[in-house]
């Protein structure tokens, strides 16, 4: 496949240049001004040429309860989130369309999704969400959500002692499930990459995650996780190791330059020093951090120790968005009020590059995609510098960061394929998409969840909050 994208501005060290951008075999073979056309010709003019951004983590069935959960903790709100998540893998593959259709609309050409699974039917919740991308052509990394503890033990015991439940599925059994679903879905010639994906400290044991390991160095997968995300974290982590996390994962040998790690909100200088050290990216995600009260990452920080950072929407039911954009505009200006110094502020050119490339490096793929660079793969994005969000003509890398960019996508390639173009999805059916979601859920206001009632007294009481009832 050969396409020549002619007359498009990029973004150039000394400002913006207006160049062709040459593809053939799917990757950028070309970039200067007045090539000679190869193949198709793309009018690029009065648009502006940016590579694919990267949704760096999400979890895509969450999509069912945006808007619902009301304002809650982490610990609290995952309770009521896990009471009403879908068991349908039908749910799973139109969730996932719609996850995919929202990234590729706000600037994305790569999700990484941290599936839940259905219990008794995780395979074939995998099947639903690879099915669903490889169908709308977004590169997609899927990091089956895996635990092998109860959800009681993701919160610190305090004084209590209290006692977890067994979970469903036994260490061993979770990993040759892991297995089974590399050799069954990892295929990253079709756009589908997994990845070995423990929810994090709080939900897991050491001998998953040293299984983890062990599967993503046998086929050289990337590892992902959260990690630290609410202060309840960071007190259950020295209950469980007497240390802190981001120490005990280095202990055990979790973290390397083919780890990303979600949200990193709780982390002292001692932890960020050793972030930088192993390579290991931090992924932002400035929007669930607010809407459960988890607090502000230092992303300065990260930056200024030399920390790769990405950005994440996060589930749109922690987010209740799949907006890319509005991620990495407020995950950027955010750190304004945590340091007086505007020097380390992040400028708009920063952000696309966190987004980018910051997001291919946390995939081990920074030699492959996330610049216009010659030999790299053509996923990239051309916008609209005529939509009404993105005038008046002042800075087009300013107006798209720091505005409220509206309908600016224009084209989208994912791996050479045209999957966007005149701002429309081409792949799927997004009309039949919207009818299925609105079909299939129903307006609601009130709900109750019966295991926050059981847990949000023990969860007042460890945290030290008035009124443990």
């Amino acid at each position: 496949m050969s396409f020549t994208i002619q007359n498009a501005l990029i973004a150039v060290d000394s400002g913006y240049e207006t160049a062709d951008v040459q593809v053939v075999d799917n990757c950028i073979s070309a970039i200067a001004p007045n090539l000679e056309p190869a193949g198709t010709v793309i009018d690029g003019k009065n648009k502006l040429l940016l590579p694919g951004f990267v949704n760096a983590h999400t979890h895509s069935s969450e999509m069912w309860q945006r808007g619902i959960i009301p304002p809650l903790p982490l610990e609290l709100w995952i309770a009521e989130l896990y009471d009403f998540t879908p068991l349908d893998p039908e749910q799973v593959y139109l969730s996932a369309l719609g996850t995919a259709v929202e990234t590729l609309l706000s600037g994305g050409t790569s999700v990484v999704d941290h599936l839940v699974l259905i219990p008794g039917q995780e395979l074939e919740t995998i099947a639903a969400a690879v099915r669903a991308y490889q169908e709308i052509g977004i590169r997609a990394f899927i990091g089956p959500l895996i635990q092998d503890q109860s959800l009681t033990a993701g919160m610190p015991s305090g004084d209590s002692g209290i006692e977890h439940a067994a979970y469903i599925r036994a260490t061993k059994a979770t990993l040759e499930l892991m297995e089974t679903a590399i050799k069954q879905f990892h295929n990253p010639e079709k756009g589908v990459n997994m990845l070995l994906a423990p929810t994090g400290i709080q939900l897991c044991s050491d001998a998953l995650f040293e299984g983890c390991i062990e599967l993503s160095d046998r086929y050289n997968l990337c590892r992902h996780a959260h990690l630290l995300e609410t202060p309840a974290q960071k007190q259950l982590a020295h209950e469980k190791y007497g240390c802190s996390a981001v120490e005990h994962l280095q202990k055990i040998g979790y973290l390397s330059p083919r780890t990303s790690l979600a949200h990193c909100v709780w982390l002292d200088d001692s932890d960020i020093a050793i972030m930088a050290e192993t390579g290991a990216t931090v992924v932002h995600n400035p929007l669930s951090n607010l809407r459960l009260g988890s607090g502000i990452a230092p992303i300065l920080k990260y930056r200024q120790a030399g920390v790769n950072v990405s950005f994440g929407c996060d589930g749109a039911a922690s987010n209740d968005s799949q907006d890319l954009l509005e991620a990495i505009k407020i995950g950027s200006i955010l750190h304004n009020i945590t340091d007086l110094d505007y020097r380390q502020w992040i400028t708009p050119r920063q952000s696309v590059e966190m987004a980018s490339l910051g997001g291919a490096k946390g995939l081990n793929l920074a030699d492959e995609m996330g610049s216009l660079t010659v030999g790299k793969k053509a996923d990239f994005v051309l916008y609209d510098l005529t939509s009404l969000s993105l005038l008046p003509r002042t800075d087009p890398i300013g107006l798209l960061i720091l505005g409220r960019p509206t309908n600016a996508v224009d084209s989208v390639w994912v791996n050479g394929k045209q999957i966007v173009a005149e701002g429309k999805v081409k792949t799927i059916d997004v009309d039949a998409l919207r009818q299925q979601l609105f079909d299939r859920s129903e307006w609601t206001s009130k709900r109750q969840s019966q295991t926050v009632s059981e847990i949000e007294a023990h969860y007042r009481q460890v945290m030290k909050l008035q009124g443990y009832s």
